[in-house]
């Protein structure tokens, strides 16, 4: 009886647990839809109201954070497999609040950068993140699991923005010191509830060769399943980072549509993917499988956003974000699904280390592309005027990224096998276990 009385002790902590780490993940996302309104007009404010100036000043922190991000993922991953996620997500919250306290308190431009320097180092909290629901979860419920993810995910980018608007009219500054203070009563809740999911014999040394992007790719690419899947997530992120980098513009160049309309469809496709990971996820991975699930996905995408490209009237875009939300927001679930599966328990935090700086990457890249496409194809120099270019372009990298998993994906191993040694100077560790 006090054994099944333990149990489920055991079984609601480790609820409670989930629901923080999505909690930690919507507030991260929150401070993130939360700089969006807010952040050029503080820059502006600090530079003495030059819109020029300021425009660039807040492009550099945007990419700065982007950078801190992009190298910092593949370090708290290697952290989290060696110390455990728990107090690697706990500093980082630390680390977020601090940001706030700095941004709210700016005298200067230079605080600003100290601050996103951090945000960028700490924000990386994906990594830990999507470990510990691969610990917590049984292989066969991790794509539903990390839908959820993606639901926090979506509902912070719905309510940052719609946040920062409402409390940035009353104060430039009020927006930041009440995320700095939903992140610290996030820490508290977490260092009362959250469990250390890693097990004892699960953790592996560090190894610094494998603490940068690169290294943490080359470590993970020696599992066959890995390297057929990593062509196919770069793929889709550099369509969807395109997508969503390009959609402001090209609404408003091909339909007229002004800054509540664009607001409007935003929200839209805030909710329909939410709604996608959070209540279609589990239901489609249970009755088709993983494998299926993102063959569907990736047909979906290529539709989708070959429709975007041919829309006329506003209005159909409306049709097509409801078809594209909802399928696309089965893809990166059973993505990371696939992925965890096909790596040991002592590499996850690698793993996710390595797919967050392929996030960032195609962050990038993917709007470099998209926006350029679309440039190029309106400007009066252009051979032809085809302002959905990107949309086509984007719907030839999904279809690659279909091709890709069709191929790689046949004879999936449903646990993850051994990997392909490495040369010997690469297995040098820098701290023993």
């Amino acid at each position: 009886m006090n054994s099944l009385g333990g149990l489920h002790t055991s079984m609601r902590r480790r609820r409670a647990s989930v629901v923080f780490v999505l909690i930690t993940l919507f507030i991260d996302v929150l401070g993130i839809g939360l700089v969006i309104p807010i952040l050029p007009k503080l820059v502006q404010s600090l530079l003495g109201g030059e819109v020029a100036q300021a425009s660039f000043v807040f492009g550099l922190l945007v990419s700065l954070y982007a950078i801190m991000q992009f190298f910092c993922a593949p370090v708290l991953g290697a952290l989290s497999d060696r110390f455990g996620r728990r107090p690697v997500i706990l500093l980082a919250l630390v680390g977020l609040a601090c940001d706030y306290v700095l941004l709210s308190l700016a005298p200067t431009i230079w605080w600003l950068v100290a601050g996103r320097i951090i945000a960028g180092a700490c924000g990386a909290t994906f990594t830990p993140a999507g470990a510990y629901i691969a610990d917590v979860s049984p292989p066969e419920k991790r794509a539903a699991n990390f839908g959820l993810l993606g639901v926090a995910f979506g509902l912070g980018f719905i309510a940052g923005p719609a946040l920062g608007g409402v409390l940035g009219a009353t104060s430039l500054r009020l927006p930041f010191m009440v995320c700095a203070g939903l992140t610290f009563l996030n820490f508290l809740f977490g260092l009362l509830v959250m469990p250390e999911s890693l097990r004892p014999e699960n953790r592996r040394a560090l190894n610094v060769r494998q603490m940068n992007p690169l290294g943490a790719m080359r470590a993970v690419w020696r599992y066959g399943s890995v390297a057929a899947l990593v062509p196919v997530f770069v793929a889709v992120q550099l369509a969807q980072q395109g997508l969503q980098s390009v959609w402001v513009p090209y609404t408003t160049y091909r339909y007229s549509w002004d800054v509540a309309g664009v607001g409007l469809s935003l929200a839209i496709v805030g909710v329909l993917s939410a709604f996608s990971q959070g209540a279609l996820v589990r239901p489609v991975v249970a009755r088709f499988g993983e494998q299926r699930t993102l063959m569907i996905s990736l047909g979906v995408a290529v539709v989708g956003m070959l429709l975007f490209g041919l829309s006329s009237q506003g209005w159909m875009m409306y049709a097509v974000t409801a078809l594209y939300c909802l399928g696309l927001g089965l893809l990166n679930p059973a993505v990371q699904g696939l992925l965890s599966r096909a790596v040991p328990p002592t590499e996850q935090g690698l793993l996710q280390g390595a797919m967050t700086s392929v996030m960032t990457a195609a962050a990038i890249v993917g709007p470099l592309l998209a926006n350029g496409s679309f440039a190029l194809f309106i400007s009066p120099e252009a051979p032809l005027s085809l302002p959905g270019a990107p949309f086509f372009l984007n719907s030839l990298l999904c279809l690659g990224a279909l091709a890709l998993a069709w191929r790689g994906t046949r004879g999936f191993a449903v646990a993850h096998e051994q990997p392909t040694p490495l040369r010997p100077e690469y297995e040098v560790e820098a701290l023993a276990a």
